[in-house]
C-alpha cells in the first residue's frame, strides 16, 4: 500500500474521508470590500499578476522571505507551490496566520487543520498567465459566463475585488457550495492530467477533442467517489462544465504531478476502499495510475 504525506483526513487516517457536511451558516465576511495594501508570497506569474492588479502598499515576497510588519494587517496571498505551504506557515507570525489566503491545486483541508487553519481563505484560481508579465486570461466558458474563479473564508470578498479591478471575475462563496467548486476544480486537474499523460502527455485541449470519452468516464468515476467523500451532491453537467474550461485552457500541457496533493486524494479513497474488501470506486483512474506507474499495488 502507498504511504503518503498527510495532506487530507484519508492520508492521515490512512482511510477514506469521511463525508463531512460542510455549515450552510458559515460565512464569507472579511474586514472590508475594498482592495487593501496585501502581502504576496511567491514573484511568479500569478504572484506578479496580483501585483498587477493590486494597490500601492503591496509587498512582495520571495519564498523564504520573513512577513514584513507592513502592512500590518489585510491579506498574505500564498501563490507557491504545495510543498512550500508547511515553511511558509511555520514562518509566519502566529497573529497573522488568519489573514493566509491559499491558492494552490489540491485538497488542502486536512492540511489546514492540522495547522489549525480550518477557517483560512482559500481560493479556486481559474486563471492562466501564459508568460510573465501577461495579463491572465479569465476563467469563463459558454457555460459559466460569470466565471470559474472562487474563494472562501475571511479575505474572499477582498481578493474577488482585486480581481474585478483586473477585468477578472471571481465567485464569493460559502459552505457547501464552495466544497462543490473545490470537488469540480479538483476533479478537473486530476481527469484532464491523468488522460493527458496516458496518451503520450498531449495538451488539455487535445484531451477534450480527441479522448472526450475517456476523459468522461474518469470525470464520472472521480465526481462520484469525490461526492461521497465530501458529503455534498454537485449539480448535473460537471462533465460539460469541466470541459468547457479545458477549451479555455486548450495549450495547457498535462502530466501527473503533484500526486500527494492532487491525484493521491482519490487514491487514498481507493486504498480504502480495498482495505475494507470492498470495490475500487475509481477503477479507470486506478488503472492509469499503475499505467503510468505512479503507483504499483
Amino acid at each position: 500500500m502507498l504511504s503518503l504525506p498527510m495532506l487530507n483526513l484519508a492520508l492521515h487516517l490512512g482511510t477514506a474521508p469521511t463525508p463531512v457536511r460542510a455549515s450552510s451558516s458559515r460565512t464569507c465576511a472579511p474586514q472590508m470590500a475594498a482592495d487593501v495594501p496585501s502581502v504576496i508570497v511567491g514573484g511568479g506569474r500569478i504572484g506578479n499578476a496580483l501585483q498587477e492588479m493590486g494597490v500601492a502598499g503591496d509587498v512582495v515576497l520571495k519564498r523564504g522571505d520573513p512577513i514584513p510588519a507592513e502592512p500590518a494587517t489585510g491579506p498574505i496571498y500564498v501563490s507557491t507551490r504545495n510543498d512550500d505551504l508547511q515553511a511558509i506557515i511555520d514562518g509566519c507570525p502566529p497573529d497573522r496566520r488568519e489573514d493566509l489566503v491559499f491558492m494552490q491545486n489540491g485538497m488542502l483541508g486536512a492540511f489546514l487543520e492540522k495547522n489549525n487553519l480550518a477557517d483560512a481563505t482559500q481560493v479556486l484560481l481559474y486563471l492562466a498567465v501564459a508568460k510573465f508579465g501577461e495579463k491572465p486570461t479569465d476563467g469563463i466558458t459558454e457555460l459559466n459566463p460569470d466565471g470559474l474563479t472562487a474563494a472562501t473564508g475571511k479575505w474572499a470578498s477582498t481578493f474577488a475585488t482585486r480581481l474585478r479591478n483586473g477585468g477578472l471575475k471571481c465567485r464569493d462563496l460559502v459552505g457547501d457550495a464552495y466544497t462543490e467548486a473545490m470537488l469540480e476544480k479538483h476533479v478537473w486537474i486530476c481527469a484532464f492530467m491523468l488522460v493527458g499523460a496516458l496518451n503520450g502527455g498531449i495538451t488539455v485541449g487535445e484531451v477534450e477533442k480527441e479522448h472526450s470519452d475517456q476523459l468522461k468516464a474518469v470525470v464520472t468515476e472521480l465526481c462520484a467517489a469525490g461526492e461521497a467523500a465530501l458529503g455534498v451532491k454537485l449539480a448535473p453537467g460537471a462533465f460539460e462544465r469541466l470541459a468547457a474550461y479545458g477549451r479555455v485552457v486548450a495549450h495547457f500541457p498535462t502530466a501527473v504531478k503533484e500526486f500527494e496533493w492532487r491525484n493521491g486524494w482519490f487514491y487514498a479513497i481507493t486504498e480504502a476502499a480495498v482495505k475494507d474488501g470492498k470495490a475500487d470506486p475509481c477503477p479507470l483512474h486506478t488503472a492509469g495510475l499503475k499505467e503510468l506507474g505512479v503507483v504499483s499495488s
